[in-house]
């Protein structure tokens, strides 16, 4: 699951990207409000997480802008801004929900969780096609009553297979889910998460379309 991270602040910025990808996101972080209307009008993402104190296009104009592009997608404001009016400004302009700073990454998470299961993003509780589940919280896996607790980034393949039941993904579309800018990708890194997943789970967890990409099946 694919994020754009909007932090001017280096050292915050790090430290969140890097609990993201803990978490098992794909993340994509810029430091500044142009960069950040540039990336949301090249690429798709799940959700935006906005700093309000921007370089060169503040918070609140990105948010403007973000929102002219007439797509759904969710943004999360996380800033130091704790006064009610910039929470009230902020969530009338048009965020999904509004978190200040300090705060612990695990709350950020859960928010993340619950603006993407209200966007109906493939971000429920559980996931599940009838045979294969997957629970976000816990990164768990079951098939045919195999339970392994997966990988940041297996948990994230799978994901991405398990929101869109009998879709074949290519490797590039895996990628894009698996891997933020600027983590360097090996050219069999996809094959060895899906095996891995196997391995774990069984042969038939992912079926492959030769040639073509991965897919698992549609809900049963």
């Amino acid at each position: 699951m694919r994020v754009l991270l909007i932090e001017d602040d280096r050292m915050v910025g790090a430290a969140i990207e890097q609990a993201l990808r803990d978490a098992a996101y794909a993340v994509d972080w810029v430091t500044d409000g142009e960069a950040a209307i540039h990336a949301a009008e090249d690429e798709s993402y799940e959700v935006v997480l906005l700093d309000l104190g921007l370089p060169i296009a503040d918070g609140r104009e990105v948010l403007r802008r973000l929102r002219a592009l007439g797509r759904k997608l969710p943004v999360i404001i996380v800033t130091a801004r704790d006064e009610i009016e910039d929470r009230i400004d902020g969530l009338d302009l048009g965020a999904d929900d509004y978190l200040v700073k300090p705060f612990e990454i695990r709350e950020l998470l859960a928010r993340m969780r619950a603006v993407l299961r209200r966007e109906g993003s493939g971000s429920a509780a559980v996931l599940s096609n009838g045979k294969l589940q997957l629970d976000p919280a816990t990164r768990q896996a079951s098939f045919f009553g195999e339970t392994s607790l997966l990988t940041a980034r297996e948990f994230a393949l799978l994901h991405a297979l398990l929101a869109r039941p009998g879709t074949i993904l290519s490797r590039a579309d895996l990628e894009r889910q698996v891997y933020g800018w600027n983590e360097e990708v090996e050219s069999n890194a996809i094959e060895f998460l899906i095996h891995a997943i196997r391995k774990k789970l069984g042969a038939l967890a992912i079926r492959n379309v030769r040639g073509v990409g991965w897919m698992v099946d549609r809900s049963s």
